[in-house]
């Protein structure tokens, strides 16, 4: 998918709504009728941002083809000159430092949260072949029912491993293409060109992705999300070309088949609205996220130290009661030494009552936060310890060990125990169903962006996938 302008940043909400009340509304998978209407206005909304912007398509869709073909030899090509630049001792592209890395990772949870989503609307049409391939798709973004692939599970774990589990106050432009997704799942009856459009951006190879994936394994950050889809977004067999094919499939024989490829084109173009992976990467700061994380910490820290503590003549307690000292709090421990700037972090007096079991303030800070924290004291030798062991790390070759073992375990018979306990409730609810289409539509409920990655979602996901073969 081609790089958006940084334009299209500022085309972020409606002005009666924002893209984040839009996502939370939908998220949780209960939104009320008047929420999924506010939904389509926002959908419309940005359908309309989508219109005026150009577009590297083809003016007719007997090219699309070609220029998906050419798109990824481009990519290809432009990977191919950024590994070389690397070997010749080029520094990363993306990330500065891997706090940088992990900013990233954060801040676009809300889009990889809903990851295949905007496809969910095409399941009630199991039995139409013009959208098998488009189903297929989405049962393949739902890991075909197996937790080790299902992509929303894989991302959970990436933002648990790394302490970043927090993303629900971020800025209202990295959720537009989260709501997006999410309109579009909920919508598809009455955007269904759309739809179709848009799945033909999301799932060309980027050259970011490739970029992304290299750099984060670089810094010792499991890649196998982002490798994941590096797989199964190829142009021979893989979801770029059946996003293609998908588009044929659905030309109406009957209708207006230029209309369908404009509305196609529209919803295509709506991959280039809100944050993007070059904005957020050029958004993070490191000084200004460590000011934040400090000045969130304030709000229990302020009761939590003795008098005796003083900084700057200052108790700990008074810098923490107005967080709009925070910057100055954070100068002034300078000053006294407490950091170390642009030294090894190990040698700084803060780092050491943080990290370790035996730290005064272990667990106070998350690996996220440690992480910025420690980054921001290395300063301009950052280098030279990136990568440094702080605590027992598995390697990347055994946590993908550990969680391809869970493989074998996934589709075993539920147990007599409370946690098999929603499969049962599922195996039960099918055998009363009174037909196929009633059980079907049972495993389409939980097949649903907020219930795919469950326990019972990913059941029902695995025996969608079989019955349709």
């Amino acid at each position: 998918m081609p790089t958006p302008s940084p334009l299209l940043d500022s085309v972020s909400q409606t002005d009666s709504f924002s893209a984040r009340e839009v996502f939370f509304d939908l998220f949780d998978g209960q939104a009320c009728d008047c929420e999924l209407e506010n939904a389509s206005r926002f959908l419309s909304a940005q359908l309309e941002h989508a219109a005026r912007l150009d577009s590297d398509l083809p003016r007719e869709m007997e090219g699309l083809y070609a220029w998906m073909e050419a798109n990824g030899a481009e990519v290809g090509r432009r990977y191919k000159a950024y590994l070389e630049a690397r070997k010749a001792g080029g520094a990363r592209r993306y990330f500065s430092t891997k706090s940088h890395a992990l900013y990233f990772i954060k801040s676009v949870a809300p889009t990889k949260m809903v990851d295949g989503a905007w496809l969910y609307g095409l399941l009630d049409h199991w039995q139409d072949t013009r959208f098998s391939a488009l189903i297929k798709t989405y049962l393949e973004e739902l890991g075909e029912g197996l937790p080790t692939k299902n992509h929303v599970v894989l991302y959970q774990k990436l933002l648990a491993s790394q302490g970043c589990e927090r993303w629900d106050d971020l800025s209202d432009v990295n959720y537009v293409q989260g709501a997006i997704q999410l309109a579009l799942a909920y919508g598809a009856e009455r955007f269904l060109p759309e739809v179709i459009g848009f799945n033909l951006g999301y799932e060309q190879l980027p050259l970011h992705l490739l970029i992304t994936a290299y750099e984060l394994k670089e810094l010792g950050i499991d890649p196998y999300y982002f490798t994941l889809h590096i797989t199964v977004d190829n142009s021979d067999s893989g979801h770029a070309k059946k996003a293609v094919d998908a588009i044929f499939d659905a030309i109406p024989k009957l209708g207006d088949a230029d209309e369908f490829y404009r509305r196609v084109c529209n919803g295509y173009k709506l991959n280039f609205l809100g944050a993007n992976t070059n904005s957020v990467i050029e958004s993070f700061d490191l000084e200004r996220e460590m000011i934040a994380i400090f000045a969130r910490k304030s709000v229990v820290g302020q009761f939590a130290h003795s008098d005796y503590r003083q900084v700057a003549g200052r108790t700990v307690n008074e810098w923490l009661s107005d967080p709009s000292q925070t910057a100055d709090f954070i100068a002034a421990m300078e000053a006294e030494g407490w950091f170390k700037r642009h030294q090894d972090p190990q040698s700084s007096r803060f780092w050491k009552l943080i990290q370790g079991e035996k730290a005064k303030m272990f667990g106070v800070f998350n690996a996220y936060e440690q992480q910025v924290i420690y980054d921001w004291i290395a300063g301009d030798v950052v280098e030279e310890f990136t990568g440094a062991a702080r605590g027992p790390r598995l390697s990347l070759e055994t946590k993908h060990s550990l969680f391809q073992a869970a493989d074998s375990q996934a589709a075993r018979p539920p147990g007599d125990n409370d946690f098999d306990a929603e499969v049962r409730i599922l195996e039960r609810s099918l055998t009363s169903a009174v037909n196929q289409e009633d059980a079907m539509s049972k495993l389409i409920a939980l097949m649903s962006p907020a219930q795919h990655h469950t326990p019972p979602g990913l059941m029902a996901t695995r025996i969608f996938n079989d019955v349709l073969g």
